[in-house]
């Protein structure tokens, strides 16, 4: 066989089961099976609501305001359009190997293998993000009772640097260590207060270095004891999620909720990062699919039960948090805890910081559960060295994988920043949703293809999705028309405010300054003759004006050319993608629901930055180093040609 036709050999359904039966190959005799749908739901539940609930959820409604629980729809419409093409998988396919397995059977080994590395970022990496934020309430909770934790032992190195530098270009332009926000003044406090060994500051977030060590110790020791641990925590997490609405519905002041949307759309779509993370999590139960009584029935029913459940409380908690207290005061780490101690409940404010950190170590129990099993899965076809597929006689879990995703999350943990860890994680998800809905359509392709229990609903997309297509061409041309050119035709475009004041040197801001008090004094007086402050008090459409007029270098104000070019590339991508889906719809007669998960998940990719997207290809490409070097010569299918 040719080398193309090795790289998509495909493994038949038949194998894929077999190979989860394979004695020789486990070592221990195979999972235990103690699943129901109770169970699988309650875990969807534990996974899903989480860092997403009571962490990222600030960072997003300070980018969109209340208009945020648009994003939560849009985004729970597009799992929910993923959560069916991984049941149909699942249905068809109930082993252990969740997005990895389902690419091997529909499209070949090496998007098989690009998938399986993916998932190490979901899973792994994303875990990182999740012991992060169970760090920032743990922190919270020791100093509200005494026990003060210094700053650089609650964060990593590059986030601390960059904040530093970050607050210092705001303190540069005037701005008061009061108007930085609270992730800024904390990166400014650990930078400043580190010591020091050898020229090198000692930055590391300890408490959650050691909250995934237990957690990875939890997972190793055996299902059962996870499921229970997992089952206990949800129940927690839903009483504290539920009493959160009973109690700040009360204390909501509607007036908070205008402007809806103060930043407009983008404002919106900037925290998609944010929100999809708070989603992240029911597809890791295609993951436990060998150790369900009946994966065919329950883990289909287990994933759509948990994302409608966790998309209800979610919206109620995103309106009862922007209408307690202004969208602008939301960027913290610890919203929850931060909005009821902010209207003097601090009793309710530390029993949401105890609630957090039990409700966080259910997610990251979860997610460690899953990484696992993925390597499992690839160890057994070969692509994978054989002590990731070896199952402990007494503890029936596959331990060396195990322990080896506990070192993926704590190594990482020291060095990478974790806004970009948020990025990747969700980039890895989406890729892999994507691919799930694709492997959907092409299995349709096939009359012979084998078929689950449970199927899709067929709606035919050959003209509604050309016809959706057209329609949105026609609103961006027509209502955003001036919007839409600009983008196309790369019109340059203001930096923000941080960038600025970071550019420009301390005359110009000084003359700037000067420029503003006397145009608006009120304005500059309000803003405590903060250059910072004042600039980003501004609506969008007079900051754009006030940019234009400055006294500072245009290479320091705008961005332009390649380097602004080069962020709108994954959008470009994604109109690519839907013009030839919108022609394989016609041709084929697509299913609908499948075609819209992949474009939506697709869509919320291209909202990541591009920087995200280079550090995504550098993960795959140095993961298809390893599948040429040890995977594509040691692959059971190679055995077989």
């Amino acid at each position: 066989m040719s080398l193309f036709d090795n790289l998509f050999r495909r493994k038949s359904v038949h194998d894929a089961i077999n190979a989860a039966r394979d004695e020789d190959i486990h070592g221990g005799g195979g999972l235990e099976k103690n699943l129901g749908v109770r169970d699988l739901t309650s875990l969807g539940i534990a996974a899903i609501i989480g860092a997403g609930i009571f962490s990222t959820i600030g960072s997003a409604s300070y980018n969109g305001g209340p208009a945020v629980v648009l994003l939560f729809i849009f985004t729970a419409v597009a799992c929910g359009f993923a959560a069916f093409a991984y049941a149909e998988f699942a249905s068809l396919l109930p082993v252990s190997g969740s997005a990895y397995t389902y690419s091997y059977v529909a499209f070949g080994e090496v998007v098989a293998w690009i998938i399986g590395w993916a998932l190490v970022m979901e899973y792994a990496v994303g875990n990182i993000t999740v012991a992060v934020s169970w760090s920032g309430y743990f922190t919270s909770l020791c100093e509200s009772a005494g026990w003060h934790i210094p700053a650089w032992a609650t964060t990593d190195y590059i986030s601390a640097r960059d904040g530093f530098e970050s607050a210092s270009a705001l303190l540069k332009g005037g701005a008061s260590l009061s108007d930085l926000t609270q992730a800024q003044r904390e990166y400014f406090e650990a930078w400043n207060t580190a010591h020091s060994a050898g020229g090198l500051r000692i930055i590391l977030d300890i408490p959650a270095i050691v909250m995934s060590i237990l957690i990875t110790g939890l997972v190793y020791v055996g299902i059962k004891e996870s499921k229970n641990a997992g089952n206990a925590m949800v129940i927690l997490k839903l009483i504290v999620v539920l009493a959160v609405i009973v109690v700040g519905v009360w204390y909501v002041d509607v007036d908070n909720w205008h402007p809806f949307a103060p930043n407009g759309f983008a404002g919106v779509m900037a925290g998609v990062s944010s929100v999809f993370f708070a989603y992240i999590g029911f597809d890791a139960l295609s993951t436990t699919a060998e150790e369900c009584k009946d994966p065919q029935r329950d883990l289909p029913r287990a994933m759509v039960y948990s994302i409608i459940i966790c998309t209800i409380l979610y919206i109620i908690i995103a309106l009862v948090l922007t209408g307690i207290v202004n969208y602008k005061e939301l960027d913290v780490n610890d919203p929850l805890a931060y909005v009821f101690d902010r209207i003097n409940l601090k009793w309710f404010s530390g029993i949401i910081a105890v609630s957090a950190v039990v409700a966080m170590a259910g997610v990251f129990l979860v997610f460690q559960l899953g990484q696992p099993r993925i390597w499992m899965t690839m160890s057994r076809d070969g692509l994978m060295p054989k002590r990731f597929s070896y199952i402990h006689p007494k503890y029936r879990t596959p331990t060396f994988a195990t322990i080896m995703t506990g070192v993926f999350v704590v190594v990482p943990m020291l060095i990478i920043p974790s806004d970009t860890v948020l990025d990747l994680c969700s980039m890895g998800t989406l890729f892999a949703f994507v691919l799930v809905c694709g492997g959907v359509l092409r299995m349709q392709l096939q009359p012979d293809a084998p078929r689950g229990k449970f199927r899709t609903p067929y709606f035919n997309s050959k003209y509604v999705f050309p016809l959706m297509l057209a329609a949105a061409a026609t609103w961006l041309f027509t209502t955003r028309r001036d919007a839409t050119i600009g983008w196309i035709t790369n019109e340059r475009q203001s930096y923000p405010v941080e960038e600025i004041l970071s550019r420009a040197t301390t005359q110009e801001l000084d003359f700037t300054a000067a420029l503003l008090r006397a145009k608006d004094p009120a304005g500059m007086n309000a803003a405590g003759d903060g250059l910072a402050a004042y600039l980003d008090g501004l609506a969008p459409g007079d900051y754009k004006a006030t940019i234009a007029g400055l006294p500072i270098a245009e290479s320091s104000r705008y961005e332009s050319g390649w380097d602004l070019f080069r962020h709108k590339i994954p959008m470009w991508l994604f109109t690519i993608t839907c013009l030839a889906l919108a022609a394989g719809a016609f041709r084929y007669s697509l299913s609908l629901i499948p075609v819209l998960g992949l474009v939506s998940c697709f869509y919320m990719m291209a909202q990541i930055p591009a920087k995200s997207w280079a550090g995504f290809f550098i993960w795959l490409a140095a993961g298809l180093v390893f599948y040429f070097s040890y995977g594509y010569k040691n692959s059971r299918l190679a055995s077989k040609n």
